[in-house]
């Protein structure tokens, strides 16, 4: 999704107008130049108070109603797995989290809660040293419990539930 920003002014807003533009925040370098464009769009007002009236495609805590973070230039040069897992990360675990943060508490994403126990739980070997025979009578659910209570993070993002440690 492209990120956007709806912007007009409080100056507007207050007059009874909420007239302003929609401006794709990857058409702009930086925060200088993205401010520059607002101002040339409300060239009509002599000191326009910029009111960032709604927006999309962007990470909560990056922008506000009347502030952008320089981060968001940053964040529009990650691929899209990054964006996506930063996005997912600060939408629902800590709003001024880092790219850093959100790799290192990141444990994967699966199309259920259970899914991802059966990966992880194959992938860490956790039963490897458990014989078989009492192996396949190991409680996923019940473990999946166990890590909910002990602060592990499940968030449902366009279907799919990913995990945080913590």
């Amino acid at each position: 999704m492209t990120a956007r920003i709806y912007v007009g002014t409080y100056g507007k807003y207050t007059g009874g107008s909420i007239e302003g533009k929609w401006l794709d925040a990857d058409d702009y370098g930086d925060k200088d130049e993205f401010y520059g464009a607002c101002r040339e769009l409300h060239a009509d007002e002599h000191d326009p108070e910029f009111m960032f009236q709604d927006y999309e495609g962007i990470p909560d805590g990056m922008i506000s109603e009347s502030h952008v973070d320089s981060e968001l230039w940053d964040w529009l040069m990650l691929d899209d797995d990054d964006q996506e897992l930063l996005q997912v990360y600060r939408d629902n675990i800590d709003q001024s989290g880092t790219l850093e943060q959100a790799r290192g508490l990141f444990l994967g994403k699966q199309d259920s809660k259970l899914d991802w126990a059966y990966e992880w739980i194959e992938q860490t070997g956790l039963l490897d040293d458990i014989p078989d025979h009492i192996a396949r009578y190991f409680d996923y659910k019940s473990w999946l419990h166990d890590q909910d209570c002990n602060g592990t993070s499940f968030v449902r993002h366009d279907g799919h539930v990913w995990v945080f440690n913590g």
